[in-house]
């Protein structure tokens, strides 16, 4: 008990220290946009600035420019459709029900974007019941969404992240959860024990959140690389983690099938032999290999010759079909993870032991 509150404990605080920098952007930008709009623009109470802010920078999330575009047509067409309304209904509880929903509706016509139909939804709100009759015009409004916008945006590039921790941590976790699949599925074939593989498939079926996990970081961190000068030398090692991203996906996804064969391979006549789990144990190992090389920032050498070893090993003979099965995942699993390292998919394919290869005996025949 105390091990894993230890251990989730440290998970936590690594987990924080990747959005310390966004709540620090949060902070200084939104108290900056305030600054701004008050004392540039002139304008008493600049709601829409800081708001801006907070959500151009968000926690962690990419899509940054993209936001600051949606923000302020958002906030446009919430604002004018809010002071058309007001100036000839007036404000209320209905009216502002009222107001909400025809500004939603004329959103959701414009775009499918959840952003830009909440940010119509809330601007109107403002409107209608935080600063009804205000001497704020709606285009103040839009210059103080497009102050809070740009400074939010000037915020990421002049205090940002680290973009190879957030892509390395959340990458990490992928292939820590692909190398433990593996282990399981090998200690349950030395074992015999199909409640070890029906653990290991169960663990298996719950990675699908950590990729997409990775691959939301991954383009948080391009992001972060575009946007900021002083992470432009991250480019090349970011590039590493992009090339690992697809492949580590689709070998995340054969475990799964392998696992689930291995399973059943245990209850056949003809169970999968020890040379099975001892490849499955090296992959695993490669796994942890890639992940280590990687985030030293090294082109990962040891995990391509690690998984070629496996790659070029002779195939087990006299196998039930599901355990054929689990084999042939495995090698597909070899050939994911050559690939996340930087070969090719035709070289990579090529290190395979062909699975045709006439045996000695029908040669001499």
């Amino acid at each position: 008990m105390r091990t894993w509150l230890s251990d989730h404990v440290r998970n936590r605080l690594g987990t924080f220290g990747l959005i310390v920098p966004s709540i620090a952007q949060s902070a200084v930008g939104a108290a900056l946009a305030w600054i701004v709009a008050v004392h540039l623009l002139g304008h008493a109470h600049p709601l829409f600035a800081p708001i801006s802010v907070m959500t151009c920078v968000g926690l962690g999330h990419g899509h940054r420019l993209r936001r600051v575009v949606e923000l302020v047509v958002g906030v446009s067409l919430g604002v004018g459709i809010g002071d058309l309304l007001v100036s000839w209904i007036g404000s209320g509880p209905w009216q502002m029900a009222l107001v909400i929903a025809l500004a939603m509706a004329v959103a959701g016509l414009l775009t499918s974007g959840e952003l830009f139909v909440s940010q119509v939804g809330s601007s109107a709100v403002l409107v209608a019941m935080v600063v009804p009759g205000a001497d704020v015009g709606g285009l103040d409004r839009m210059a103080d969404a497009l102050t809070g916008g740009v400074i939010g945006i000037a915020a990421v590039a002049l205090l940002p992240a680290h973009p190879l921790s957030i892509a390395g941590k959340h990458l990490s976790g992928v292939l820590d959860a692909l190398s433990t699949v593996l282990e399981q599925a090998a200690e349950a074939i030395e074992k015999g024990d199909m409640d070890l593989a029906a653990e290991a498939l169960e663990c298996g079926r719950r990675t699908q959140t950590a990729v997409e996990e990775f691959g939301a970081a991954l383009e948080n961190s391009k992001e972060i690389i575009m946007i900021s000068p002083l992470r432009w030398h991250h480019r090349a090692r970011l590039a590493r983690y992009q090339t690992a991203a697809v492949p580590v996906d689709l070998a995340l996804r054969n475990a799964r099938v392998l696992v689930r064969r291995t399973l059943a391979a245990l209850g056949e006549a003809n169970p999968p032999p020890p040379a099975l789990a001892e490849s499955l144990r090296e992959v695993s190992e490669a796994a942890l290999l890639l992940q280590l090389e990687l985030g030293a920032g090294r082109e990962p050498m040891l995990a391509r010759q690690a998984l070629l070893a496996v790659a070029a090993r002779e195939r087990p003979k006299n196998l039930g079909f599901s355990a054929n099965v689990a084999l042939a995942q495995l090698r597909s699993i070899a050939v994911d993870l050559l690939q996340a390292t930087g070969m090719d998919h035709d070289t990579a394919s090529a290190a395979l032991t062909p699975l045709d290869e006439p045996s000695d005996e029908s040669v001499r025949g």
